[in-house]
């Protein structure tokens, strides 16, 4: 192996030679493939040597890239100053060629200088900028640093390129390059100039089309700097106008001119009433200060979340306006303030669709403040329509969350539609007319509440149990809106009827097929211990029937094993329908079922094989007319509220019915 790194680190080592001899040198095949594997396991050596060099020394390769792109981006801002001082020498050389030239041609051509140099930069600089730029005035560059509007955070360092009709807005890089935003037109967007407040200075407000935002600047010069620069940008035109017209000329000045010594004089001649009259008229075109002033304040305001005060000074100067319209520039006054009026309206509104949380109580105190600014602005609709559409979000949320965890839904929904509706009126109680819209929403609420019931809990093949404990757990809850004037019950009531009416039906033919499907012996039933038999009476007893007079012995009532199985189960289904009957409209198919598994269970026959005594059978049937069905009937009337007229009818029916002939001895003769 040796041999083969002297060789193969040998400058002069030429291929072809080290063939030519190899080949010279070995005999046959496998020497040449003996001295293969030795050159393959020497590559495979070198290659693993570099690959741990390169690990060894890999934040050393990336701390070089980094230092090379510095160095880059270093070279770069080298190559623009190198540039600007090649631009200010040659003008400096021209300047002193053309010394005998005006002023104005050094200053325009000065200008020009300083408007090659901008463009060459922000061609040469900002990334991702493909804008013209030609015939285009530089006014000022600089690096700002954005601020949240919420807490005055600083989120990032950008830097500005102002023209005299662009703003060109780039992002600062961590590598210190330029990366284009967006680029604005000066005479579009607004600048605030913000009070120095809770620790932030030195920031301006610049309302664009996009949006607001908050920049800040290092020193107050720079600050200033920029709200001139911005100023001189929005007049630009204007001034281009003027100066292209030159200065007006002089008139001459005539005998009957007035100078100010000659006003003075006069205004001291005048009577001090005749001077008020004068100062009065002049105060009434300019209009007071704060007139003039208030549309900058309104938009700090609401830049700094001032809200009331925004809205206190709005409703202010839309009061004095209606009195007062003699001053100058009472239009564009009335134009703003409407515009800042719509402005701080969306801005509250948006505040108010962005307080949903998965609390209700806490999006409801969230919202008060936006909810009593909006009342205050006449804008109520659009708040109650906000509002009712955040707590929509927030009702469905806890609903999601309370079928996760199995909680009970229906107490939570009817106490967050009482929460809503009380915190509703508390906030709209002077407009009426949004009371409108909360019935809506309810009605909205509660269809979507009921799908959702039919979807999770009154599917198909439930039982009656489980049905009517939720529609009983429904309806209690609702029943109590009526407390605060809001009465749900009937409709809910009518969501829910078809499929109730379909899951009654269901379970009906259900329980008709388990009837008669056991084999009864049609024989008193036998419970082998008192302690059973105990037990039995008890649970029988609970339900509202005694069964003690048919006991006989220790362990042995005089019933069928299966009439005793039907009572018990017949009177839980009797409860349960009779809470479900509590609707009228459910009170007929509720007693269908009970009549249906009434008449199944009362029209039994023993089979005709079967030896059984006629008087047995006789009494299990009496004990279900007599004793069970009115029991049945008593407990749905003092449940349900209403007449069970359908299961009277049964009972009158089989009353009335002939009894079962006695059974005749075939030992009996008439013969003496």
């Amino acid at each position: 192996m040796s041999d083969l790194i002297k060789v193969f680190d040998n400058p002069n080592f030429s291929v072809e030679k080290y063939t030519k001899q190899l080949v010279k040198e070995c005999v046959g095949g496998p020497d040449l493939q003996k001295k293969k594997k030795e050159i393959q396991s020497y590559s495979d050596k070198t290659s693993a040597t570099l690959k741990k060099s390169v690990y060894a020394n890999y934040m050393q390769f990336i701390e070089t890239a980094k230092e090379i792109s510095n160095l880059e981006s270093e070279m770069t801002q080298l190559s623009l100053l190198l540039h600007e001082q090649h631009n200010i020498l040659a003008s400096l050389t021209d300047g002193a060629v053309t010394k005998t030239g005006d002023d104005e041609r050094d200053t325009q051509t000065q200008e020009e200088a300083e408007n090659m140099h901008a463009t060459r930069a922000v061609k040469e600089m900002v990334q991702g900028f493909n804008g013209n730029l030609e015939g285009k005035t530089f006014l000022c560059e600089g690096a700002l640093t954005e601020l949240d509007s919420n807490d005055y955070r600083p989120i990032q360092r950008v830097f500005f390129f102002l023209f005299n009709d662009v703003l060109i807005v780039c992002k600062v890089k961590h590598d210190k390059r330029l990366e284009f935003i967006a680029e604005y037109d000066p005479k579009k967007i607004a600048v605030i100039n913000i009070k120095d407040l809770n620790g932030v200075k030195n920031a301006i407000n610049i309302i664009t089309p996009d949006g607001s935002k908050i920049y800040q600047s290092i020193t107050p010069a720079g600050k200033s700097e920029w709200i001139e620069q911005f100023e001189v940008a929005f007049r630009w035109d204007q001034q281009q106008k003027k100066s292209k017209k030159g200065l007006a000329p002089q008139p001459p000045k005539a005998k009957g001119t007035s100078t100010p010594n000659s006003n003075c004089e006069k205004s001291a001649d005048m009577s001090p009433n005749e001077l008020e009259s004068v100062i009065a008229k002049d105060e009434e075109n300019v209009g007071p200060d704060w007139i003039q002033s208030a549309s900058d304040e309104i938009q700090t305001f609401i830049a700094q979340r001032h809200f009331e005060d925004a809205e206190a000074l709005i409703r202010r100067c839309k009061e004095f306006l209606v009195q007062n319209k003699n001053f100058v520039g009472v239009v564009e006054i009335e134009e703003k303030i409407k515009h800042l009026e719509r402005q701080l309206a969306d801005v509250l509104l948006q505040e108010l669709s962005k307080c949903h949380a998965r609390n209700l109580e806490v999006a409801l105190r969230s919202s008060k403040r936006c909810l009593q600014i909006l009342v205050n602005m006449g804008k109520a609709r659009q708040a109650s329509g906000t509002l009712l559409r955040v707590c929509s979000i927030a009702l469905r949320t806890a609903q999601r969350e309370a079928r996760k965890n199995n909680a009970e839904i229906s107490e939570l929904f009817f106490c967050d539609l009482a929460q809503v509706a009380c915190a509703f009126l508390v906030s709209f109680e002077s407009q009426p007319a949004c009371v409108s819209a909360l019935v809506v929403w309810c009605n909205a609420e509660l269809q979507y509440f009921a799908s959702q019931l039919k979807k999770h809990y009154l599917t198909k093949g439930s039982h009656l149990e489980s049905i009517a404990k939720c529609v009983e757990g429904v309806r209690k809850p609702c029943a109590k809106l009526t407390e605060i004037g809001l009465d749900l019950s009937y409709h809910l009531e009518g969501l829910l009827r078809a499929d109730l009416e379909d899951l009654i039906n269901e379970s009906r033919l259900r329980l008709l097929e388990t009837i008669g499907r056991t084999d009864d012996p049609w024989q008193p039933f036998n419970l082998h211990t008192k302690s059973n038999l105990k037990r039995l009476l008890l649970d029988l007893e609970t339900l509202g029937i005694d069964i003690r007079p048919h006991t006989t012995g220790d362990t042995w009532i005089n019933l069928t094993q299966s009439t005793l199985n039907f009572t018990r189960h017949y009177l839980q289904l009797t409860n349960h329908c009779s809470y479900l009957a509590k609707s009228e409209a459910l009170s007929k198919s509720c007693q269908i079922l009970l009549r249906d598994l009434f008449i199944a269970q009362h029209s039994l026959k023993p089979d005709i094989n079967m030896s059984v005594d006629p008087n047995f059978v006789a009494k299990n049937k009496r004990f279900l007319c007599d004793e069970l069905l009115p029991i049945a009937i008593a407990n749905f009337r003092r449940i349900s509220g209403s007449n069970p007229d359908i299961l009277f009818n049964i009972g009158v029916t089989r009353q009335n019915a002939a009894p079962i002939p006695k059974k005749r001895s075939v030992y009996q003769t008439d013969v003496f």
